[in-house]
């Protein structure tokens, strides 16, 4: 028999343990990668890939752990006699409660020794097992760690229990199950990073289109949002649309966005951090216009002429419509402020052909 004299014997995992702990962790990263892409991008698929691929995983250990359950349950049992050294509730419940046992256990072919186990014991036969009892085991000769009580042994021994004497195994003769170790610790952050990355990869398409990206000037500044029939551009910086040269940008933008040929816009609408780009439906022959038509350097001087001449006063909110509806493309600007809402109109070189001040 093995006995341990100095507590458990540490064990670092084979190659075998560490492959299969890089390959859990590398599970445990994909589905959180996926739980919360899957909701970040709203990708319904990859959310139910995150739920499924644990389970999958867990059903793969349990069918793969089959020849060594087998193993173990067949693994030669042996009855023999213990003395309850002490007895402590480890859990609280109204009936069954897990119970911590110190047992000396005396193997009839071998020296007395010290384990610990934990039974699932009513607290009705609780004083069955008082310390100083003697009861009935089962024990692995090769895993002497093993142990559990024989809750209904045979007559002959129940009589063996009942005449038995035993001294106490002394402390040093302690036997514990041994310790496999832990995974090393970096191949365990190595899975965990390589299955969050690979879930990464494959929706980075879509994270393309709501994560922040340098513009022109090399400022991180913008998200998109793009459908079969639309694309939407929001600034997220300090910037307006009618500083010099940001709706050009942004129209690009939105362009190089839409995914096909380059599509005719049926109106464009502009307000101070967002231009949204409404297209006519593919393959149709609805009227439209190609949004890079837009007068680009004339329409920061009709929003400041529509919020300094029409009577609004300091202008609170802008909105630019392009609408295309129509043979001529036609561009108006509406003003609010504190004292009303004005607007004026331009025609596709920006020049203003109406306007309608605060009355």
């Amino acid at each position: 028999m093995t006995i341990t004299e100095d507590g458990p014997v540490v064990r670092k995992a084979g190659p075998a343990g560490q492959a299969r702990g890089f390959v859990t962790a590398g599970v445990t990263g994909a589905t959180l990668a996926a739980l919360v892409l899957g909701t970040v991008v709203e990708n319904v698929p990859l959310f139910v890939a995150g739920l499924v691929l644990p389970l999958a995983y867990g059903a793969l250990l349990v069918v793969a752990g089959k020849p060594a359950r087998a193993r173990e349950a067949a693994v030669e049992r042996r009855t023999t006699l213990a003395r309850v050294e002490s007895v402590r509730a480890v859990g609280e419940g109204a009936g069954d409660v897990p119970v911590r046992f110190d047992l000396t256990v005396v193997p009839d072919d071998g020296r007395p020794y010290r384990v610990a186990i934990r039974e699932q014991v009513n607290l009705v036969d609780l004083p069955d097992y008082r310390p100083g009892r003697i009861v009935v085991v089962e024990y692995a000769p090769e895993r002497l760690w093993r142990v559990a009580l024989v809750r209904r042994p045979s007559a002959e021994w129940e009589e063996r229990a009942a005449g038995a004497g035993i001294d106490s195994a002394p402390e040093s003769e302690w036997v514990r199950e041994p310790s496999r170790g832990g995974v090393f610790w970096p191949v365990g952050i190595a899975g965990f990073v390589v299955g969050a990355a690979v879930v990464i990869g494959l929706v980075r398409g879509e994270l393309s289109d709501g994560e922040s990206r340098p513009d022109w000037d090399g400022t991180p500044s913008y998200s998109t949002s793009v459908s079969s029939s639309s694309a939407t551009l929001t600034v997220e910086r300090d910037a307006s649309l009618r500083d010099e040269g940001e709706l050009r940008w942004a129209v690009e933008s939105l362009a190089e966005a839409v995914e096909g040929p380059q599509r005719r816009a049926t109106s464009v609408v502009v307000q101070e951090h967002t231009v949204a780009i409404l297209y006519a439906a593919a393959g149709t022959k609805a009227p439209g216009f190609d949004p890079y038509a837009l007068p680009f350097d004339r329409i920061p001087a009709l929003v400041e002429e529509a919020g300094t001449s029409l009577g609004t006063g300091s202008p609170e909110s802008w909105q630019l419509t392009a609408d295309g509806l129509t043979e001529a493309l036609k561009i108006r600007v509406s003003v609010t402020g504190p004292k009303g809402a004005a607007s004026l109109e331009a025609d596709e070189r920006g020049e203003v052909v109406r306007r309608d001040p605060v009355r």
